[in-house]
């Protein structure tokens, strides 16, 4: 649309009539209360009347109201407490009950004011009963045509029914891809989205149909929203933006209302982008809520389905919505055709955080030291949100502490904040739970040091931190996608590495490693149910990740295994952890002392980087490798050990036999638990 017709149907805006309104109405007013008569009690009416000031007297039988003009102003006298002695000038009057008429009648008769006095008894007329009728009605009229025109060009409901999407002009949204970092992937899949919207003739020469919807998934923090901004900038179109629970209301068919609407708008300003913001809220899988479904967003997710079925072909509009949830959408809006794309926005690699960490450093006055390439190592894992606010986090104290430059140790308190939370400096511990938090913090650390399969120790602290006494940081050295079982059983002993820390050294273990065994039980049940790694349960996937309430997959359903296999998993799991206590009981016995000057230290400095543990731990007495394992043995090669070959024959094979580590999933007998 051409700037002018713009202008031209511009409406003025109801602020430029009402703010000048309500100024004369409050000025009118002021003005005619400062002419009205000051009210005085009954007792100073009497008493002027009786006296030589009053010069005119009204008495007005229908409010039972005296007005008095007198000749010179009248004082009022303060009586003490609040009341003050003020002037209330010439005219004033006082009120009076029906019985003293007569007697305030007879008093100002015989006193015949210099200016006359007179009685009235005020009546209505046919005009005044008109105008008092006509002008609430005229009141009530005019607020119910102001909230209709604020409803206007909606259906059956009015505003209710109205789409609350927001269209960013041509100007707006001025973000790009060069905005966005450690999405590479990502944006190069939305690269297309843009040059559809650029130039679609391209497309339509050889016979090409752009995705109708793109699906943006994955954990939130990663850029879905602004991805979504990105491909509008680039493409300079309009850009619609709503989010699912918007479509949402009390009364049935208003969602569904609200869908038609905001594709029509849509279709008006094409080329154009529409952004629904957490899609789940309305596109959840259809018969999931309780009693069946739910019948308000049913229906406004079928009228999604039907307006993304009715795009034209040359219709120029693309759907992107985000999620965190994509597996508990309707299969109908995933399909070709509907959302034809999706796209995973994941947390970014260590190149990724890289180039994130370089987007939010701009504009910070980071020192020379700073490297944003050692800050991305030590965040694996974070989010492009997480890495934003790791650096605002470090501008904050920075500013706090009255410093001009962002230094490594505003950093690295920054980073802490975020895993951990906050120190917590008003906390005093007594010694014997300072030595016990001690003595757990160097148990998991010594466990992850004489371990294997584990992420190297980067720091230990036993200043509290958030909801923790202290805290061990182990932080690994490369992106890492899954896992090993060697790992995952070093993670067990890791975790147990405090409790049986505070058994050794002091007989009496505390609540603190609640949280340590409940991650433990949580990985050796996934162990068993989900990843296989049990001989006796075997290859069978009985764990359910989805855990959608009341429905399609739900936790809560009916287990899928009898009674019999449950227990199994229950054993199944207490032997692995059983096995993971066992096994930080020796690597902690075996290294006794260096237990002890780690714990010394802790408690005489409360933190420790990687510099001084690698110190403290170069006698560490290494944990043996554990034999090979799989899914029925007797198919692997006897004898062989991870890191060898399978199936080499040779002498150096044959020494390995002899040396192999003793199977730590076998229950040891109870003298060695005793030991």
């Amino acid at each position: 649309m051409p700037v002018n017709e713009k202008i031209k149907n511009k409406r003025p805006s109801l602020g430029w009539v009402l703010v000048p309104l309500i100024v004369l109405l409050v000025g009118g007013w002021f003005l005619w209360q400062t002419n009205q008569p000051r009210s005085v009690t009954t007792s100073e009416g009497l008493a002027l009347i009786s006296g030589d000031t009053v010069e005119q007297v009204v008495l007005n039988e229908g409010t039972q109201q005296v007005n008095l003009t007198l000749t010179e102003n009248y004082v009022h006298q303060s009586t003490g407490g609040d009341d003050k002695t003020v002037d209330l000038g010439k005219r004033v009057y006082f009120t009076y009950s029906y019985v003293q008429t007569k007697d305030i009648l007879d008093t100002v008769a015989a006193k015949a004011p210099a200016k006359g006095w007179n009685a009235v008894r005020p009546q209505s007329g046919a005009l005044g009963a008109i105008i008092q009728l006509l002008i609430p009605l005229l009141i009530l009229m005019g607020a119910f045509y102001f909230v209709m025109r604020s409803m206007s060009g909606s259906r059956m409901m009015g505003g209710f029914t109205q789409s609350r999407a927001k269209e960013f002009n041509q100007e707006r949204p001025d973000v790009t891809f060069a905005d966005v970092a450690g999405e590479d992937e990502a944006v190069e899949e939305l690269e297309e989205i843009r040059e559809f919207l650029a130039s679609p003739d391209k497309f339509h020469k050889v016979g090409a149909r752009i995705p109708r919807g793109v699906l943006l998934y994955g954990p939130p923090g990663t850029g879905k929203t602004l991805l979504a901004k990105a491909v509008a900038g680039e493409a300079n179109a309009p850009f619609f933006s709503i989010s699912g629970s918007e479509f949402m209301e009390l009364y049935v068919g208003v969602g569904a209302s609200r869908v038609r609407e905001l594709f029509e708008r849509a279709k008006k300003n094409a080329p154009a982008i529409i952004f629904v913001d957490e899609i789940d809220a309305v596109g959840r899988h259809r018969g999931s809520g309780i009693g069946g479904g739910n019948d308000e967003r049913e229906q406004t997710l079928n009228q999604l389905l039907v307006e993304m079925d009715g795009f034209d072909e040359r219709a120029n509009i693309i759907l992107i919505a985000a999620t965190n949830r994509p597996d508990i959408l309707d299969p109908a809006l995933l399909r070709p055709g509907r959302f034809d794309r999706q796209i995973a926005v994941e947390a970014p690699d260590l190149k990724g955080r890289e180039a994130i960490l370089k987007v939010h450093a701009q504009g910070k006055p980071l020192t020379a030291q700073v490297d944003l390439r050692q800050i991305a190592k030590r965040t694996p894992g974070f989010t492009g949100a997480d890495l934003a606010n790791v650096l605002n986090e470090a501008a904050l104290l920075t500013a706090r502490s009255n410093m001009q430059f962002i230094d490594e140790r505003a950093i690295d308190e920054a980073i802490d904040r975020v895993i951990a939370g906050p120190q917590k400096r008003t906390r005093v511990m007594n010694d014997h739970d300072k030595a016990v938090t001690a003595y757990h913090e160097a148990g998991h650390a010594l466990a992850a040091a004489a371990l294997n399969y584990t992420d190297p120790v980067t720091k230990v602290t036993i200043l509290p931190r958030g909801r923790a006494l202290g805290y061990t940081m182990v932080m690994p050295t490369e992106d890492r996608f899954n896992k090993t079982r060697n790992q995952l059983l070093d993670d067990l002993v890791y975790s147990m590495g405090g409790r049986v820390a505070e058994e050794i050294v002091f007989r009496d273990p505390s609540t603190g490693p609640a949280n340590d065994i409940q991650q433990a039980t949580k990985t050796a049940r996934a162990m068993v149910t989900d990843y296989g790694m049990s001989d006796r349960i075997g290859m069978v996937k009985l764990g359910d990740a989805d855990t959608e309430a009341f429905g399609h997959g739900s936790g809560e359903g009916p287990r899928a295994f009898s009674d019999e296999t449950a227990a199994i998993i229950d054993e199944e799991v207490r032997r692995l952890l059983d096995n993971a206590m066992r096994e930080a009981w020796r690597i902690l016995s075996e290294n006794r002392a260096v237990l002890d000057t780690l714990a010394s230290r802790l408690l005489e400095e409360e933190t420790l980087d990687e510099a001084q543990l690698a110190e403290i731990f170069k006698d560490v007495v290494k944990a043996p490798e554990r034999p090979v394992w799989n899914y029925q043995s007797d198919a692997a090669v006897p004898g062989a050990l991870m890191g060898n070959p399978v199936g080499v024959n040779s002498a150096e094979s044959s020494a390995t036999d002899a040396v192999a580590a003793p199977d730590l999933d076998t229950p040891a007998n109870e003298n060695e638990e005793q030991a």
